[in-house]
């Protein structure tokens, strides 16, 4: 006899909770390497990676976890800025009010910013170094090459979040640090005064033009920057951010040696499979259903063997770094507050007014020649930075710190050649000066190519091809150049924070400022 559709709906209601989790989940308790590969296959978040990692890739000294911190800060970023976005008014005459108030009245505020503050500058750094890790173990060859130009443009976003942001709070410090990154924008005009054609062809203002939203720092520059800061710069990030991580699964995951040693898996997870050998030798030719190729694909000739489970070993990994980064913050903004100045004020000028710590290095090398240091010096580097693995095609073992031991010399070398190139050519910018100190009435466009920025960029260029000349290796000419610019990084932007005045003049210490 068939059921009553009254006694069939109680039965179903009875077993809603079993059948939404059967809907929910579609795969077994994760207790064996199939039930804990279809768990990566049918989670939309979890299935970014690939359902095995090989056991190196997960030791701690390999990546020391920057990637994910990366991403992890993002997280925080996100989760506290619409906290943040609740409160705050982008408006001239109440943002700074708005930010007092998320400051001193609104419960956990103070907190909620500074963690938000200190997210932004983990977020930076660990790019830096996660871009560092990935250049000095060789990880942008071959199929990975585009990969390495999404994450140059992922850097470039992640100093625009931050650029954009500085300029919310509108108090003293935000206003003329974005004044300085507005007047670089404006740099152009260096060159085009210099050529007298700037009243024909003023591009140096119109961009800055275009970035203000008008000729000064006003709630049209407010505006612009809220809302590139809230919506514009993260969607490009994540749209630049997806593509990233799925090209990591699609080249192979993390590029690793291929003469891995059982010394270089000690202390890495095992699990069923990892002492297994499942394919004794590559095939040189593989087949599809519809032809016959050539060469072989990432996944032939490669069998699960020294590898282990993504569930639940690499989530695990990724979810301890994630609460890592999240102690780190927390506990840094418990003791430490977020900076706020005095209100904005056009008329009062701070002095020295600096930029951001990220760009000081900049800002330094600007101090010299607007254009070249703000916008001719930054765009080669970069632009660098991208060909890199278009021009070094050496083929040669990937995931290996500096390559051996003749790259960590030729990295030793250069990192000593650029500290005493750039330490011994501000010594004597301090005690000299420079063309202009000299020759007052020396041509502008002859400061524009010679100044201390390109002498330094010549130095590291003629170092690079002499490695390369020397050793016959585009790769320790690669890796000589990168450690020339970062030395130069480090040095120009400790040299701008710490002995740059008022007026930008040479000081010892902060302390010896002058009162008045």
């Amino acid at each position: 006899m068939a059921k009553d559709a009254i006694e069939i709906f109680i039965e179903n209601l009875k077993k809603l909770p079993l059948l939404f989790k059967q809907s929910l989940i579609r795969h077994d308790k994760p207790t064996s390497d199939r039930a804990k590969s279809q768990t990566v296959f049918s989670n939309i978040f979890l299935h970014i990676h690939s359902t095995r990692v090989h056991r190196y890739t997960l030791k701690p000294t390999f990546t020391f976890g920057l990637g994910i911190m990366a991403a992890s800060s993002f997280m925080i970023l996100c989760i506290t800025g619409v906290i943040l976005m609740v409160y705050y008014k982008p408006s001239v005459a109440l943002a700074y009010d708005s930010i007092k108030d998320i400051q001193f009245i609104v419960p956990g505020g103070k907190f909620i910013r500074n963690l938000h503050r200190l997210a932004t500058n983990i977020m930076i750094i660990s790019v830096m170094l996660h871009m560092g890790r990935v250049f000095y173990t060789a990880a942008y060859k071959g199929e990975r090459a585009f990969n390495w130009v999404l994450g140059v443009g992922l850097y470039i976003v992640t100093i625009l979040l931050s650029f954009t942001g500085y300029l919310l709070p509108w108090d003293q410090l935000a206003y003329w640090a974005v004044t300085i990154g507005a007047n670089i924008a404006a740099s152009p005009r260096e060159i085009t005064d210099a050529l007298g054609i700037t009243s024909l062809f003023d591009i140096g203002g119109l961009t800055r033009t275009m970035i203000l939203g008008s000729e000064s720092i006003g709630q049209e520059a407010l505006t612009r920057f809220y809302f590139i800061h809230i919506m514009v710069l993260p969607i490009l990030l994540i749209l630049l951010l997806s593509p990233h991580l799925w090209r990591v699964r699609k080249d192979g995951g993390l590029a690793k040696p291929e003469n891995i040693t059982e010394e270089d898996l000690v202390n890495t997870p095992k699990d069923s499979y990892s002492d297994k050998v499942f394919i004794n030798a590559a095939p040189e030719k593989t087949y599809n259903l519809m032809c016959m190729v050539k060469g072989t694909s990432p996944a032939v000739g490669k069998g699960p063997e020294n590898t282990v489970s993504s569930w639940p070993y690499l989530f695990t990994a990724e979810v301890g770094i994630f609460i890592f980064t999240l102690a780190i913050c927390c506990l840094y903004a418990l003791f430490v507050d977020a900076p706020l100045k005095e209100m904005a004020n056009p008329m009062v000028p701070e002095n020295p007014a600096k930029a951001p710590w990220y760009f000081l290095g900049v800002q330094e090398l600007v101090s010299y020649s607007a254009f070249m240091g703000g916008v001719g010096i930054p765009t080669i580097v970069l632009i660098g930075l991208g060909l890199v693995p278009y021009l070094d095609r050496e083929k040669q073992q990937l995931g290996r710190w500096f390559d051996d031991e003749t790259g960590l010399l030729v990295a030793t070398k250069s990192a000593i050649f650029s500290a005493v190139t750039c330490i011994g050519t501000l010594i004597f910018l301090v005690a000299f000066g420079w063309l202009r100190n000299w020759f007052p009435h020396i041509p502008q466009l002859i400061i524009i190519v010679l100044n201390p920025g390109t002498v330094l960029l010549t130095a590291v260029i003629l170092w690079s091809i002499h490695i390369m000349k020397t050793f016959q290796s585009t790769r320790l000419a690669a890796i000589s150049l990168f450690t020339c610019f970062i030395v130069f990084f480090l040095i120009l932007t400790y040299f701008a924070v710490y002995h740059r005045g008022p007026n930008w003049a040479f000081y010892w210490w902060p302390s010896m400022w002058p009162i008045h």
